[in-house]
Parts: structure tokens; sequence; C-alpha cells
């Protein structure tokens, strides 16, 4: 089925960043972003906002890498585009890591043009860091003795800690409340559902919210794969009825009570 023209326009803007990474070409890359633009990558570190900031995530994460992304598929959603991926690094050092990812685009028009305002990476940092440090050898080993100064010089020692914000979050118990959640609604248990949504805000292929009992609807027989825990949310590609997506579950600033469940779907 063909793309609504706003629906290509936007997803044209969003591949349009692998391209200038795939390039080296800092000023394309950084020219797709609003110019107070907020990168979180990963959510759950401090945001990247504004201009400045942004050019100096790209000399700390991007320039002394190759970057390839392996994307398996594209959601369009209002002014929004989900990326579902996996990333796949070569450092400096000759290092390899490979992540599992989801990428939230939201987009403004800004003067005939869209703009990227916030990125949203969601992936482990974690996991990454063990893979590239346990997994990969002395590259590695190296590649991650570069990282620390790399990040302080560009970012100073504000940038590190705020890299290492990225270390909490929901994690494990997050991801077991999001399978619990998952579950309930795939065996049409509205009862459990309802409980785990209390004043939760909930999406579906956004738009106007729905009820516990139209999520629960439409989630029956739900299937869900590759959970991902960064900061605050939990992200996993899943399948209704056919259609393949992502859910995004937000948990509140403290606990664990879900305040958020935003779906899209392949349209």
């Amino acid at each position: 089925m063909a793309l609504h023209p706003t629906a290509e326009a936007l997803l044209a803007a969003v591949q349009a960043s692998p391209r200038a990474v795939a390039a080296h070409d800092k000023t394309a890359w950084v020219d797709l972003f609003a110019a107070d633009a907020e990168v979180d990558d990963p959510v759950g570190a401090r945001p990247h906002h504004g201009t400045a900031a942004i050019e100096r995530f790209y000399d700390t994460f991007i320039a002394p890498n190759g970057i390839a992304f392996e994307v398996a598929r594209d959601l369009v959603g209002e002014q929004t585009v989900v990326r579902d991926l996996f990333i796949e690094t070569t450092m400096s050092t000759g290092a390899v890591v490979r992540v599992p990812m989801h990428l939230r685009y939201d987009l403004a028009e800004i003067d005939g043009a869209w703009k990227i305002v916030r990125l949203a990476a969601h992936w482990e940092f974690t996991a990454m860091v063990t893979q590239l440090m346990l997994r990969t050898g002395i590259a590695g080993l190296t590649a991650s003795m570069k990282l620390g100064p790399q990040l302080i010089a560009n970012q100073g020692v504000g940038g590190m800690l705020g890299l290492l914000r990225a270390l909490r979050g929901v994690g494990r118990s997050g991801k077991k409340t999001v399978v619990q959640l998952f579950s309930a609604a795939a065996s049409t248990d509205i009862s459990t559902v309802r409980e785990f949504l209390v004043d939760a805000a909930v999406h579906l292929s956004p738009g106007a919210g729905i009820s516990v009992e139209e999520f629960t609807n439409r989630t029956r027989n739900m299937r869900w794969d590759k959970l991902i825990a960064a900061g605050r949310t939990v992200s996993s590609s899943v399948e209704l009825d056919g259609a393949r997506g992502v859910a995004f579950v937000d948990f509140a600033p403290s606990g664990r009570r879900i305040s958020a469940v935003t779906v899209f779907l392949d349209q």
C-alpha cells in the first residue's frame, strides 16, 4: 500500500540520517534536526539539547566509528517515525558491536521542511558495554579506554556523568512487568490488565486514546519479542493480528507504576 504523501516525507527525513552517518557528513546529519531538538541516546542518559550539544554528540559517538543500520521495519504515525532495527558499530580499534534498538523520531514541519525535534534511541547501555568489553577482545577493551577521554574532551565531566545515568532505570523488573501486562492482554484477562493500567494513557497506532477494554480486545493473541529497557521505558517488537509494530511502555518517575502505553503498527 502506498504511503500518504506526509508519511513519505516523514520517512524520507528519517532515512536521510543513516545516509549522513555512513558518509560521515556531520553538517548534513546535524541539519536534519530542529535548532532546539533533543537527542536521547540512549534513553535514560542525559539528553543532548540544541544544535551545539547535538554537534558534540556527533563528534563523540558518530565521527570516530563506522555505523550500519539494519532496519527490520519502519512505522509511521502522525508526525512520528519508529524504526525497529539493529545497529552495528565498528569502533576505531576494529571492535564490532551489534545492538538491538528501537528508534523513535518525532518531527515537525519548519519553514517547509520536516525536521527532527526529538530522537529517542532505546537500547541497553549495560548490555552494549558488556558486549564491547567481554566479547570483542583487546580491540573492545582498547575502544572502551578511548571512549572515556573522547567523551570528556567533547562534553566534559558532566557529559560522562550524564551518560552514566543510563545505568539506572526500570531494568529487568520493568521487563517482567511488561511481560505480565502483555500476557494478560493476550489472554484477554481484562481485570489484570486494568490493574496494570490504572490511570495510564493508552494509544494504539497513535491518535485518540483508547480504553483498557479496547486495548485488551485489540491485543488478543498478541505476540512479542526484543524487549529493551532504557531509562523509564520498556520497548518491544510486537505482532497484532498479523501486523508488526513496536510498543513503548512508560513507567512513572519512581516505582513500577505504568504511566503510558503507546503501540505503533505497520499500516
